[in-house]
């Protein structure tokens, strides 16, 4: 299998490597416009300056999508087109309405895989909250309460497109707040139906937003809070789903930057009669990051096995996609603002 990958910053480089490290694959293409970059990419692939030239001139079977979300889902289609496998980075497009078009474009191409990075499902403490939810030992998911914050929009020395609209589409609840819904929607598999929200850009002064307050429910009668904060100075990731015997509290993530604290699962059991509100609880901390490795894995055994994905499809990310877009609508100013003409 030959692969390319598009954009080669910090997630393509991390894709590269766990590509190497967990598949037979071959990276023979890279493209990045930054020529700077070009030095840190093995002399054995070939170099394109654009994901388009890329995509129609590269003998690759495969590609790998790390662009800045106004191309993501331009770079999807032409591959999907072009009869590639794609694995395609969250966000998987800047809009709701880009994304339904790479959707009725896959729709075309049924023998090709379509993925979506929704890195944080491939985390042992999820895998085994998912687990736990899943035996039903704990009852029924009855509300999830998540908070997913860092202390500025760009960081780690990255280009500033994040903060324009325009470019992103979003601020932190489409570049970051995306993985926390995806995991509460995965975790509870409910789909959130009634929607409340605050969004404010009121400290960044971007016109993407730095906070957003959310709560919602589903028909099901599930509740869920999220907090997708840039004026978290304190780095933070935290995540409660609360049961009817118990419930997780998954604490920290282990990430590239090493900020958001140790990784956790905590299992609370309750026992109503005996407890007085200071129930058991079980803390396991996982040590090792293996999300990325497992991520690819999965991808390689779709490939392989011609199976269908079912963790990170199209499917999801239209879903969790459809759900910023009402996040965002739910606030009347950002509404009014940003969406009067939609």
């Amino acid at each position: 299998m030959r692969v390319g990958i598009a954009g080669y910053g910090v997630v393509g480089k991390t894709r590269h490597a766990s590509i190497i490290k967990n598949t037979s694959y071959q990276v023979t293409t890279v493209s990045e416009k930054n020529k700077k970059v070009h030095s840190s990419i093995p002399d054995s692939i070939q170099i394109f300056e654009d994901y388009q030239s890329l995509i129609e001139s590269a003998e690759i079977d495969a590609i790998f999508i790390s662009l800045p979300n106004q191309f993501a889902a331009d770079a999807s289609i032409r591959a999907l087109k072009k009869g590639l496998h794609v694995f395609c980075e969250k966000p998987p497009a800047k809009t709701l309405t880009e994304l339904q078009e790479v959707q009725k474009i896959s729709l075309q191409y049924p023998s090709q895989r379509l993925m979506y990075g929704f890195n944080h499902r491939f985390h042992l403490s999820v895998e085994k909250a998912k687990s736990i939810i899943a035996d039903k030992t704990l009852g029924r998911v009855i509300n999830l309460r998540g908070v997913y914050g860092k202390s500025q929009m760009i960081s780690f020395n990255q280009t500033d497109w994040r903060t324009k609209r325009e470019d992103s589409g979003g601020g932190i609840l489409l570049d970051q707040g995306i993985h926390m819904l995806d995991l509460i929607r995965y975790l509870s598999a409910e789909n959130f139906t009634e929607v409340f929200s605050f969004i404010d850009n009121a400290f960044w002064n971007f016109d993407v937003e730095d906070n957003a307050y959310v709560l919602m429910k589903s028909a099901n009668g599930v509740v869920a809070q999220l907090h997708s904060s840039a004026t978290q100075w304190r780095h933070v990731f935290n995540l409660e789903i609360t049961m009817e015997k118990g419930s997780l509290i998954l604490g920290g993530l282990l990430t590239g930057s090493k900020s958001y604290g140790d990784e956790t699962l905590t299992i609370i059991t309750a026992d109503l009669e005996k407890d007085n509100g200071v129930p058991h609880e079980n803390i396991s901390q996982f040590n090792e990051d293996v999300s990325w490795d497992n991520e690819i894995k999965y991808f390689s055994d779709s490939l392989q096995n011609n199976s269908p994905i079912l963790r990170g499809n199209i499917d999801d990310a239209i879903e969790t996609m459809r759900l910023i877009e009402r996040i965002y609508k739910a606030d009347p100013i950002w509404r009014d603002k940003f969406y009067a003409d939609k």
